[in-house]
């Protein structure tokens, strides 16, 4: 079987996806998910880019050739160029276990675990909504749930009635759900330092299992300050893009869990690297993925044989992906079944996943180009989203 790279082909799948289709000469087809969300097409154009280097290579020499696309540029890293590797190494590790017909977590030790516990997002435009959005969670089997309690931006300093009103939601929710709920809060980067610690402590009675992104990412040493000075776990990373960023965020201590993505992260060559490290600090893994079903595959394959990880984030009930069902690109939708809150790891070869190839060609013929909300405070100013 010749497996020699022959093609390299990006579909841009609604409502905000890319896919990418590496195929070898002998016909042997693998594929990842590579969208960097509202950068779709950059991200495309990279792939392109990187395809000059892998068309005609060994397929198989997965880890040379992400070490020749890393390295091989004198600028690296960085949400645009890692996430076309991620694609790109996603598709690779695909091939490679359909060529021995063996799941890729086979291939890299073998499993840990039999299924993976997932969390539901919950929401809605009021209190009322979010109940019901939490109660339909809990019907459909889910323990665990994370959500935005800030639905809109907060200034640097601000207004306690903003502090009071998030508290309000969730003290109605838990009232509502009681224990049969774990509820993660994700801050979403929206809060500055001088309001996050007021954040945490109002929040802390109301016992969050995580906190996601108190404040952002490049404010890492201002985490690790919030961190020590809450029992709430700290949790961060889907806007670090490889295990140097990683690196600091460990030497600073600044999480109890880290959420790298796939899809931005290097793929599962990376991330697998990441999840290593992190264990090492003896820190969970909640690998990010609010993405489509081959990013989720790609997730599960590292969550497969990270004994740190502990649950995995997917994008069913998240608003901006209600246009493409999470399984309608899947021949075998029946892998991605959440049952009770789990879903089995796939043992299916290579991601486990069969992409519905004339399904996805007929829906990213109209392309998408998927941009978020761009937020003003009341003064003018841009805000964080």
């Amino acid at each position: 079987m010749d497996l020699n790279i022959a093609s390299i082909e990006t579909l841009l799948v609604p409502p905000r996806w890319l896919f990418v289709k590496v195929t070898t000469r002998s016909g042997l087809a693998g594929w990842g998910e590579a969208v960097l969300e509202g950068r779709a097409h950059t991200v495309a154009t990279a792939i392109d880019e990187l395809s000059d280097y892998l068309i005609g290579k060994d397929a198989r020499r997965i880890e040379h050739h992400w070490q020749a696309m890393y390295r091989g540029g004198f600028y690296r890293g960085g949400p645009i160029l890692m996430s076309a590797i991620s694609g790109l190494d996603q598709a690779l590790w695909d091939i490679m276990g359909r060529s021995y017909d063996e799941p890729v977590h086979a291939l890299l030790g073998g499993r840990v675990r039999d299924r993976m516990r997932v969390y539901a997002w919950v929401g809605g435009e009021n209190d009322e909504a979010i109940i019901e959005s939490a109660q339909a969670a809990i019907s459909a089997g889910f323990t665990t749930t994370k959500m935005n309690l800030l639905n809109g931006p907060l200034s640097i300093v601000d207004s306690h009635r903003k502090i009071d009103d998030a508290v309000t939601t969730l003290a109605r929710l838990r009232d509502a759900v009681g224990n049969k709920l774990d509820i993660a809060i994700d801050f979403h980067g929206r809060v500055h330092r001088p309001m996050a610690a007021v954040l945490i402590d109002a929040l802390a009675p109301y016992n969050p299992l995580f906190i996601e992104e108190p404040v952002l990412p490049e404010h890492l040493e201002f985490m690790a300050d919030l961190r020590r000075n809450t029992a709430i776990p700290i949790a961060t990373g889907e806007r670090l893009f490889s295990r140097y960023d990683f690196k600091r965020l460990l030497t600073l201590g600044a999480a109890d869990i880290v959420q790298p993505d796939l899809s931005h992260a290097g793929g599962i060559t990376e991330s697998r690297k990441i999840a290593n490290m992190t264990e090492a600090w003896d820190i969970a893994l909640a690998p990010h993925c609010p993405l489509g079903p081959l990013a989720l595959a790609a997730c599960l394959q590292v969550d497969a044989i990270s004994h740190n990880a502990f649950i995995q984030e997917q994008s069913q009930g998240i608003a901006y992906n209600q246009a493409n069902d999470l399984t309608r690109c899947l021949t075998n939708p029946e892998v991605l079944n959440f049952d009770s809150g789990f879903v089995k790891i796939p043992d299916g070869p290579g991601l486990g996943v069969e992409i519905d190839e004339q399904y996805v060609r007929t829906v990213a013929k109209s392309g998408h180009r998927w941009r978020n909300p761009l937020w003003t405070h009341e003064d003018g100013s841009v805000a964080e989203w």
